[in-house]
């Protein structure tokens, strides 16, 4: 059963691919795709973003600095590039520079199959590799199995993320709910509020908004090495006591209606506006979503916590521009990445509420963003991010969206979730 939902989502994945490509063939300007003056751009990056303010500024720069060369920007959707680089790659229809997701199973896996340009050489040549701190660099090397942490550079990352509790301090007030430092407390703010008609926390499991809820209560009764065990070794027993517990926990709290059951079709774009409507008290997410909360929230006033009780939570350097092997303007590239490096667009990132990594400490005067920022930096220096759930094995971000996508309709019980994520992950998890 395992192998047949498999060739369905590979076969899904192909045709969409194929799809795409028929788009653009159909929709693009031929004349320009291959011209030595077009820069072609692909990211994913909302305008309000953080990314996406600090990513307009850089192809405003470029293009002074290069006033000869079109700029052809296009956005995609995070799922979209996703499901489909891999066939994108491959073809003639590749940009000349886009941002991709990080880890083993997308990174990793188009740099052994060889459809990503090598950047150690301009990672050493403009400095990427001093500026960018090692805990950052992580991602950006991968070695001949597609495994990060060592070997070449296929990837830059100009900016850092991690996951938080964003909360409606106004609903907090108003229900007269304390912000929770303990699992206790946060058990108990569940409970007032759903008791006040409210479903706690805004959740999509159709994208990656659940299976971070469920990684993240793992991640509070594990230590690092069962972290580095899962991410780097190949090696993890989803029976044991924290993907026990995780399971177990979100599955109770979707009984009790802290995790809305009609919410497994959600996206992430469906979870995050819910929030931002004031739909929900809380929403489990990342700092990707800080800039734009800022820039959009104006009904009520929101702040952030830590999960209660634990060491570690997801995160990692950010999303990777990567130069695709067959790109017809690799140095205009590596311009524009040089570009997004310079402290200019960093200090926009950084007070934007982006996590910059080359920013200058003294230019971020936003508050909110200097105290997102010492988080982050607390975060990294005591080995507190644990990357992301999906990361260790081909195809396992499909997986944990459907496997705990029958946690939230209660269609599997989470022994049987577990269970299925063991054999998937034991027969595609990619190891040094």
């Amino acid at each position: 059963m395992l192998k047949v939902r498999r060739r369905a989502r590979l076969l899904a994945a192909a045709l969409a691919g194929t799809l795409w490509l028929s788009t653009l063939a159909a929709c693009g300007d031929s004349d320009d795709a291959g011209s030595g003056d077009t820069l072609r751009l692909w990211h994913y990056e909302t305008p309000d973003s953080a990314m996406g303010k600090a990513w307009t500024q850089a192809i405003a720069e470029f293009k002074k600095q290069h006033p000869d060369v079109k700029v052809e920007f296009e956005s995609k959707g995070f799922e979209q590039i996703q499901k489909t680089a891999p066939q994108v790659l491959n073809s003639d229809e590749a940009p000349d520079l886009l941002e991709y997701n990080k880890g083993n199973a997308t990174t990793g896996q188009l740099s052994k199959r060889q459809l990503l340009t090598d950047l150690t050489g301009e990672a050493k040549k403009r400095g990427w590799d001093k500026a960018i701190p090692p805990t950052v660099a992580t991602t950006s090397r991968y070695d001949k199995n597609g495994v990060m942490g060592s070997g070449n550079w296929y990837g830059v990352p100009n900016y850092a993320e991690y996951t938080m509790v964003y909360y409606n301090k106004d609903l907090f007030k108003e229900h007269d709910v304390k912000v929770p430092t303990t699992v206790a407390e946060l058990e108990t703010a569940l409970a007032a509020f759903k008791k006040a008609g409210l479903t706690p926390f805004a959740n999509g499991g159709a994208e990656y908004v659940a299976q971070q809820y469920v990684y993240q209560l793992a991640l509070s009764q594990a230590d690092r090495s069962w972290a580095e065990s899962y991410q780097m070794k190949g090696k993890t027993d989803f029976s044991d006591e924290a993907w026990t517990y995780a399971a177990e926990t979100f599955a109770d709290w979707v009984d009790k209606g802290y995790i809305a059951k009609n919410s497994s079709g959600l996206k992430a774009e469906d979870t995050g506006v819910s929030f931002m409507q004031g739909k929900h008290p809380m929403f489990f997410s990342g700092s990707w979503w800080f800039g734009r909360f800022d820039a959009e929230i104006k009904k009520f006033d929101w702040d952030t916590f830590m999960w209660p009780e634990s060491k570690q939570t997801l995160g990692s350097g950010g999303n990777l521009w990567v130069v695709p092997e067959g790109a017809d303007n690799k140095e205009l590239a590596y311009d524009f990445i040089d570009i997004t490096m310079k402290k200019k667009i960093q200090n926009t990132l950084g007070n934007a509420g982006g996590v910059p990594v080359a920013a200058d400490a003294s230019a971020i005067t936003e508050p909110r963003s200097k105290k997102l920022i010492e988080r982050y930096d607390e975060l990294a220096g005591n080995d507190g991010l644990a990357y992301y759930p999906d990361w260790p094995a081909n195809g396992f971000y499909d997986t944990l969206a459907s496997e705990v996508q029958k946690l939230i309709t209660q269609s599997a019980k989470p022994a049987a979730v577990l269970k299925s994520l063991q054999a998937e992950y034991d027969e595609n998890v990619l190891q040094e």
